[in-house]
């Protein structure tokens, strides 16, 4: 039997404290890039532990964003 041995590089950042984003433009971005990953960790969560799965976002502009793992939920 043939084992192979691959190295992982685990890089951590600093401890850093969570802060409101000052500028509106880089906090709009980081909202929406954050909000598609939140989706499609919603998105796997549902398919791979078969559960049924609802989320609701506001953008710091008020659109509304939603995900509904089935159609039971009436979203």
């Amino acid at each position: 039997m043939f084992h192979t041995r691959t190295k992982i590089l685990i890089m951590v950042r600093g401890k850093e404290k969570m802060r409101r984003i000052d500028n509106d433009t880089s906090r709009q971005v980081t909202f929406s890039k954050r909000r598609n990953g939140l989706l499609k960790k919603a998105f796997e969560l549902s398919v791979l532990c078969d559960a049924e799965v609802a989320l609701i976002t506001f953008s710091p502009r008020g659109k509304l964003s939603e995900f509904a793992s089935s159609r039971g939920f009436g979203m």
